[in-house]
């Protein structure tokens, strides 16, 4: 597996910003739970083993690097956008509100911020959307383990408060198990409003 490299890092800390965070989300397409959102400002140059896009990595070497994410980097935050939020506006709203209260919460302050996928507004410091940013960032890749284990252990605790949906297997995805629980036994009040709407179609 190829080593990531700080290229669009080195390219912002030579426009004169010292301190740059890559910023990542969990569970944007789940029916299910939170979307989780991560920030991370990693050392200058440091070398991961294994630092990809978390969706490349394996659940046990994602739980590794977690820790070592944890343990290295300069600053790392992690926060959420519950189900009522994302009921009340939309999945796109709650991703960036999610990201925005990450960034927020970074002990050490950032001056830019790398943000995974193709939108990046209304953050109060400056903003660079990259597009597959967690397979070309160091930083977006961390911030996306962190995001991402953050929510598959939320989905475990999901799990043992609604067994029946059998969550810790397909983490809230919209799979054949998951679509049959829902028309069994109806939505719970972790699910999403907008994301269910097929229980309404197969009932007309």
């Amino acid at each position: 597996m190829k080593n990531l490299e700080y290229t669009l890092e080195k390219e912002l800390i030579d426009q004169g910003y010292a301190i740059v965070c890559g910023v990542d989300e969990a569970g944007r397409g789940p029916l299910c739970g939170p979307v989780v959102a991560a920030a991370v400002i990693l050392p200058d140059g440091l070398f991961l083993e294994g630092l990809n896009d978390s969706k490349k990595l394996s659940e046990k070497k994602r739980e590794q690097l977690f820790d070592r994410i944890c343990e290295s980097a300069v600053a790392y935050s992690i926060a959420e956008s519950s189900v009522e939020e994302i009921n009340q506006t939309n999945i796109l709203e709650a991703t960036l509100s999610a990201m925005r209260k990450a960034i927020q919460g970074l002990s050490t302050k950032a001056d830019f911020a790398l943000i995974d996928g193709n939108i990046a507004r209304g953050f109060s410091l400056p903003a660079k959307a990259v597009i597959h940013g967690d397979a070309i960032s160091p930083s977006i890749a961390a911030a996306s383990i962190l995001a991402k284990v953050t929510r598959d252990r939320a989905c475990l605790s999901l799990d043992q408060q609604y067994p029946q949906y059998g969550i810790a297997r397909h983490k809230g995805y919209g799979t054949k198990e998951h679509m049959e629980a829902l028309r069994l036994y109806g939505p719970a009040p972790i699910h999403r409003t907008k994301f269910i709407r097929f229980l309404q179609d197969s009932e007309t």
